[in-house]
C-alpha cells in the first residue's frame, strides 16, 4: 500500500492507502474523497476523477496518455498543466507521499 493525500474543495486534507498497480480513482472514492465521483469507471470519458497534482516525486507519474489529456482538455472543468485524471493514475510505490487536490466546479 501506498499513501497518497487528496486536497479536498474545502480544504480537508485526506490522506489515503492506495494498493500498487490499481487506478488512483478506486481507493480515492472507495475512501470518500468529496469531488471523486467516477461516472465513467475509468473509460478516461467524463472528468469526474479530475484532480490537479500538487506534489509527487520526479517521474512518478507517467506522462498522460492522449485520451486523458483530450478528456481533460474537453471535459475537465478548469484544466491545467497539472490536471489528472484519477483512472488514468496506476499507483506506484515512487507515489508514496504524493499529494493530489480534487477539481472542483462540476
Amino acid at each position: 500500500m501506498v499513501q497518497v493525500t487528496f486536497i479536498e474543495a474545502d480544504g480537508t486534507r485526506r490522506a489515503i492507502e492506495a494498493p500498487v498497480g490499481e487506478p488512483l480513482m478506486y481507493p480515492a472514492r472507495n475512501a470518500g474523497v468529496k469531488g471523486i465521483i467516477a461516472e465513467c469507471g475509468g473509460s478516461a470519458m467524463c472528468a469526474t476523477c479530475h484532480c490537479y497534482v500538487v506534489s509527487a516525486a520526479e517521474g512518478a507519474l507517467a506522462a498522460p496518455r492522449q485520451d486523458e489529456a483530450d478528456t481533460v482538455e474537453f471535459n475537465a472543468h478548469e484544466p491545467r498543466e497539472n490536471s489528472r485524471l484519477t483512472c488514468q493514475i496506476i499507483v506506484t510505490e515512487a507515489l508514496e507521499g504524493a499529494v493530489f487536490q480534487v477539481a472542483t466546479g462540476r
